[in-house]
């Protein structure tokens, strides 16, 4: 094929972000930035497409991943949705309920409070119902919506897909009982946590400061996520990766570091508290150390909320090596091939930022036991990762 015209006098070929598109069309607030201090406190307005007051959040980690913010006045119900991209759900406050179905004569309908963590099947429809006649219920979700809308293109494919996953959502009642099974390496499958700010979890002190940890496999869908909790005066070890993970802070008081340079000279601190959601990561594209720090009188917990990378299904080849998946590789030292950065391997600038900051609340470091520059008292002791255990 020739052309008889200069390409230097042609016009400019349009790049379009469909999700960028979506974001202006959509008629929500719309949040950036490095991270929410306060997810209890963040502004929203009326959400058309919700029904009720609500915000999307869209950090600058993020790329093929977002974040939503509801809130239900009293005795309030969302518009019934029903969408092709993973969302995970939190709820901040409040107590309701949520219909979900495929098949509107057999719906299904769950409780929840404060603390509840569940995931919406794939494509099915769903609202949720505020349980208060005076108070009001916030909540928050991790999507995938990014990522979908921009490989599909057509917002009805995303909203308005007739197709139904019938091995995602079962006929029969019970769908979201709480109930479950623990398999090896600490993993949890279920479709509804009623209290993931409480539930027990076991130990997984491999990721230093003896913290515990459960991992999560919700509702069939190609979501993961996990919730860790470590204990007073003291953080865990640093570890680095890509973006994904989306941190909510459901208890405690602390802070983040995150740097990617070597000297540390870009790092950056981030004080968290109950209601926090931050990602690890400054960019979409790089691999960021991050380390997170508690400062308060109770333990601190969280969930990392991934909408995508399932736990159950292969994603990548390779990936039933149990090396090669993402808690093994995280519980093993950057010196032998995993990306965690032991106590002993930290620049000693880590430990002086946390007992200047403990010194701030009045609080003793209980880190002497795992890093020999500590002033503090004896506390959790190191322990090696046993790989055995995730086979």
């Amino acid at each position: 094929m020739t052309t008889n015209y200069d390409p230097a006098l042609a016009p400019t070929f349009e790049r379009i972000d469909t999700y960028e598109e979506w974001q202006k069309n959509e008629g929500a607030v719309i949040h950036g930035g490095l991270y929410i201090r306060d997810l209890y406190s963040l502004e929203l307005d009326y959400w058309p497409r919700k029904g009720c007051n609500g915000a999307v959040v869209y950090l600058d980690g993020d790329e093929e991943t977002d974040e939503h913010v509801v809130e239900v006045g009293p005795a309030g119900k969302t518009n019934p949705e029903r969408h092709m991209f993973n969302e995970v759900i939190y709820v901040l406050s409040g107590r309701g309920a949520t219909s979900v179905w495929y098949d509107e004569s057999r719906k299904q309908t769950f409780e929840w409070t404060e603390g509840a963590y569940f995931s919406i099947p794939m494509n099915a429809w769903y609202q949720h119902f505020n349980g208060s006649g005076t108070e009001p219920t916030r909540m928050v979700s991790v999507t995938n919506l990014p990522g979908m809308i921009r490989k599909f293109i057509t917002e009805d494919f995303i909203w308005n897909n007739p197709y139904v996953f019938p091995d995602r959502l079962t006929a029969e009642e019970g769908w979201a009982s709480g109930s479950g099974q623990m398999y090896k390496g600490r993993v949890w499958e279920t479709n509804f946590l009623p209290d993931a700010a409480n539930m027990p979890m076991p130990d997984w002190s491999e990721r230093g400061a003896g913290g515990t940890n459960i991992m999560l496999s919700l509702s069939d869908n190609t979501v993961s996520s996990h919730i860790s909790e470590f204990p007073v005066g003291t953080y865990k070890k640093a570890h680095r990766h890509g973006p994904g993970a989306h941190l909510l802070i459901t208890g405690g008081v602390g802070f983040a570091l995150v740097w990617q340079k070597e000297d540390m000279s870009d790092l950056v601190k981030a004080d968290w508290q109950r209601g926090s959601l931050y990602l690890p990561t400054q960019d979409a594209y790089s691999e960021y150390f991050h380390q997170h720090f508690n400062v308060g009188t109770t333990p601190a917990r969280y969930i990392n909320m991934s909408p995508s990378n399932s736990r159950k299904y292969t994603y990548q080849r390779g990936i039933n090596d149990p090396s090669r998946r993402g808690e093994i590789r995280a519980m093993v030292s950057i010196k032998e091939g995993g990306i965690q950065l032991e106590y002993e391997d930290e620049d000693p600038r880590v430990h002086e930022i946390f007992e200047a900051e403990l010194a701030k609340y009045g609080q003793e470091c209980r880190m002497k036991n795992l890093v020999s520059t500590c002033t503090g008292v004896p506390g959790p002791e190191n322990k090696k990762g046993a790989l055995q255990d995730y086979d």
